[in-house]
């Protein structure tokens, strides 16, 4: 029985995420991969001479796959062995010059930013006054020191994901003009107007909405928790619905099907989605253009595309192709980025679980899209439990009644978040009609989460 070509596409693009996946867990030397390697050409040769066998055809496909596997394997050792300028100089005093490239992220009295120097990245801790922002240049006199594992997370190949393989702790820092490439520049100069708008953004949020709701608001759109209160983070942790949080796939194709959905009451379906597109855009620059984010985005715009057009199996070869390429781009996202992780689950889930669930519930009547939405949300839920119970050490059993009584309410949270956001840019008063709108929405949302985490 031969396979499909779309098939056979399918199957070595996921062999290739699962040597990706493998190499991300073990440990394989380069001279074991050769060896491998060596062995699928030799039963290549061996195979070819067959030509009209059905055992050459699967002896093929399988070697293939092998190869598939191996390339996985190979890129992660490749990205992963990269080496920095820097390491030469471990357990030694430096001198740095160069620029903040990240938000700095307060924490109490302590701030951490990612400070990028000659196209090297530094991951600074110091004092979070004064205060720093992005793209100011400086220089940090310090230790340098390689990050340490904690006892049941990998933070050392957390940080490898963001090209981050060295720290500085507490080092001198003082303000110094920096010569930057042009290119850099003009990305410092982009990236300053991006975070200058999200600032707006979420300022406008905060004056629209009261809190601990805004705070909420602000975790769902723009994946912020550091304004949660303490007691709610909890909640949502004991209840399993601390993914919402996540910027993912999942979320952004929320936000996108509620938009999707009123749109096309006034515009065709193709030229619904072609706005939608424009709409997400928007949505990625508000909430930073941050590596992850676009990442959610694209998965989020691939599942309204293939769901708008009705053909969310037909479309799995191209998801799973975006994914392979930003795994390959960076494939330290597929283990150590629980939103692309959250992203690709609830992808997977949409894909195999909902047509299932839809045909063995087929005489479930639909009213106004609520058994769909029910079911696209149980799908998703299945599907991103085992990342969730990975990461959180346990899986509650309120989770699938909490996550099936407020995630419904997502969209309308987040689409009415967002508007309060944008007409607080614009007017503040406008905003905040919108934001008890969207009060309204959260509260009834986080009394779930507070009723279902005692």
């Amino acid at each position: 029985m031969g396979f499909h070509k779309s098939q056979i596409f399918f199957y070595l693009l996921s062999a290739f995420i699962i040597g990706v996946f493998l190499a991300s867990i073990f440990n394989f030397s380069q001279s074991f991969v050769f060896v491998i390697l060596i062995v699928a050409i030799s039963v290549v040769a061996l195979v070819l001479p067959l030509k009209n066998s059905n055992f050459s055809r699967a002896g093929l496909l399988v070697v293939f796959l092998f190869i598939a596997l191996l390339t996985g394997i190979v890129r992660f050792n490749q990205f992963n062995l990269t080496e920095n300028s820097l390491e030469k100089f471990i357990g030694q005093e430096v001198a740095l010059n160069g620029h903040i490239d990240n938000e700095p992220e307060i924490g109490g009295n302590r701030a951490r930013f990612v400070f990028k120097t000659n196209n090297e990245k530094v991951l600074v801790t110091t004092n979070a006054f004064p205060k720093r922002e992005f793209g100011d240049e400086l220089s940090a006199k310090g230790i340098l020191e390689f990050p340490q594992n904690f006892t049941e997370f990998d933070y050392v190949a957390y940080l490898r994901r963001d090209g981050i393989k060295t720290i500085l702790f507490y080092p001198k820092i003082e303000d110094r003009s920096v010569d930057l490439k042009w290119s850099e520049s003009l990305r410092v100069l982009i990236y300053k107007y991006i975070f200058t708008v999200k600032n707006k953004f979420q300022n406008a949020i905060n004056l629209s909405i009261p809190e601990p709701n805004a705070a909420f608001i602000n975790g769902i759109l723009l994946g912020s928790r550091q304004n949660i209160p303490k007691d709610l983070r909890e909640a949502f942790n004991k209840t399993g619905t601390t993914h919402i949080l996540a910027i993912s796939g999942y979320n952004i194709m929320i936000i996108s099907w509620a938009v999707l959905g009123g749109l096309i009451f006034f515009f065709k379906r193709r030229v619904a989605f072609w706005i939608l597109v424009g709409v997400i855009f928007l949505f990625v620059i508000l909430t930073g253009a941050s590596a992850s984010v676009v990442r959610a985005a694209v998965m989020g715009l691939l599942l309204s595309f293939a769901h708008g057009y009705g053909r969310l199996y037909d479309q799995k070869n191209s998801i799973i192709l975006a994914g392979a390429v930003m795994i390959y781009h960076n494939p330290s996202v597929l283990v150590f980025d629980i939103g692309f992780q959250l992203s690709f689950s609830a992808v997977l889930g949409l894909i195999y679980i909902y047509p299932r669930l839809d045909h063995k519930l087929y005489k479930i009547p639909q009213i106004g899209g609520l058994k769909e939405l029910i079911l696209m949300t149980i799908s998703a839920q299945v599907a991103v439990a085992p990342p969730l119970i990975y990461y959180f050490g346990n899986f509650s059993i309120v989770s699938f009644p909490t996550n099936i009584l407020i995630l419904p309410f997502v969209p309308a949270a987040m689409l009415t978040g967002f508007v309060a956001g944008l007409a607080g840019m614009v007017n503040q008063s406008f905003g905040q009609v919108i934001g008890y709108i969207a009060w309204a929405i959260t509260m009834y949302q986080i009394q779930i989460v507070e009723f279902f985490s005692f």
